[in-house]
């Protein structure tokens, strides 16, 4: 249990695989978190990972915060804020809309 969030820790999500270390385990953290941003920046939302606690911070322009175990809990709480559905592979998500 991460004593900064409260979210139990976990064995590590599948983007993972082939991370062979912890520094290239966290360069693969920060690369993921830069295609979320790419995607979520349609919809004005962004994610914040600072390496050290589980989940990410999803965040919405008025300020409010939700701190999310996973992509899958990301996508939903991106759609709550957002107020409409999101669809990661949608062309308005990869910037072709």
């Amino acid at each position: 249990m991460c004593s900064a969030c409260g979210f139990p820790s976990q064995p590590g999500h599948w983007t993972d695989a082939g991370a062979r270390n912890p520094g290239s385990r966290l360069r693969l953290r920060f690369t993921r978190l830069a295609m979320v941003n790419r995607l979520l920046a349609p919809y004005r939302l962004s994610a914040h990972d600072d390496g050290s606690t589980p989940g990410l911070q999803l965040m919405a322009p008025n300020g409010e915060r939700v701190l999310v175990p996973d992509l899958e809990v990301l996508w939903t709480e991106a759609a709550r804020l957002a107020g409409t559905p999101i669809d990661p592979l949608s062309p308005r998500s990869l910037g072709d809309a």
